[in-house]
C-alpha cells in the first residue's frame, strides 16, 4: 500500500475516534443525563467526578487527535500536502495524537480507578454526604457491583462513568496505536514518496512520449 492511500486510512479512524472520545467526555459532565450536577458544581459544590473535568477526551483525545487527523487526511490528498515534506510534518502531527492520547488514556484509566463522585453515607460519616468512596479501593469495584450501592445519587453513576471512561480508554488505545503507525507511514513516504498521482504521472508522461516514439520509428521504416 502506498504511504499516501495508508495516511488516508488512518486519518479516517481518528476522526471517529475523535468525535467519539469529545461525546463521552461531555456526557461524563452529566450523569444520570441530569444539568443539576454540573451547575452545582460550577457553584463550588463537587458534583462531578474529578477526572471528568481534566478533559482528557476532550483535550486529549479530541482536539489533539482531530489537529493530526486533518493534516494526515491532507498527505493523501492530490497536489495538496501529498509529498515528501507534507509527510515528514505528518511525523510531528502523529507525534501530538500520541501525546494526546496518552492523556486521555491517564485520565480515564485515573477516572475507573478512583471511582465517580457520588452522595454516599460512611462508617466515619453516616449521614449522607458527597464523596469518591472508591477512591482507595484500588479498582476493585469495579469487578464487586455490591459495594455499588454505596453510591445513592446520582442514579446508576458508577454504571454511567465505568462505560463512558471505558471507552475513553478503548479510543484512546486505537489512537496510539494508529498516530504511532503514521509515524512510521510518513517516515517511509518523506524518504520513498507517497506515491501519489502527482508522483506517477510523469513516469505514465515518459512512456506515453516513448510509445508514439517507438510507432514513429515503425512508421519509417515501413515507409
Amino acid at each position: 500500500m502506498c504511504t499516501g492511500a495508508c495516511s488516508k486510512f488512518i486519518a479516517i479512524p481518528l476522526y471517529v475516534l475523535a468525535l467519539v472520545s469529545i461525546l463521552c467526555n461531555i456526557i461524563l459532565f452529566f450523569p444520570d443525563w441530569q444539568t443539576k450536577y454540573a451547575a452545582d458544581d460550577r457553584d463550588g459544590e463537587p458534583r462531578l467526578t474529578p477526572e471528568v473535568k481534566y478533559m482528557g477526551g476532550l483535550i486529549g483525545g479530541g482536539i489533539m487527535a482531530l489537529i493530526p487527523a486533518i493534516h494526515i487526511h491532507l498527505t493523501s490528498a492530490e497536489k495538496c500536502c501529498a509529498n515528501r515534506c507534507g509527510m515528514f510534518l505528518s511525523i510531528g502531527f502523529a507525534a501530538l495524537g500520541v501525546a494526546g492520547a496518552v492523556y486521555s488514556m491517564a485520565v480515564a484509566a485515573l477516572g475507573l480507578a478512583n471511582g465517580p463522585m457520588c452522595l454516599t453515607v460512611t462508617l466515619d460519616k453516616p449521614f449522607p454526604h458527597w464523596n469518591t468512596p472508591f477512591v482507595n479501593s484500588t479498582g476493585d469495584y469495579l469487578s464487586d457491583k455490591k459495594l455499588w450501592v454505596l453510591c445513592l445519587e446520582p442514579q446508576n453513576v458508577v454504571e454511567f462513568n465505568m462505560g463512558l471512561f471505558s471507552t475513553l480508554l478503548v479510543a484512546a488505545a486505537l489512537q496510539l496505536i494508529l498516530c504511532a503507525v503514521q509515524m512510521v507511514n510518513g517516515l517511509f513516504g518523506c524518504l520513498c514518496g507517497t506515491c501519489s498521482g502527482s508522483e506517477v504521472r510523469p513516469h505514465a508522461s515518459s512512456a506515453h512520449h516513448e510509445n508514439q516514439w517507438s510507432g514513429g520509428l515503425r512508421q519509417q521504416a515501413e515507409v
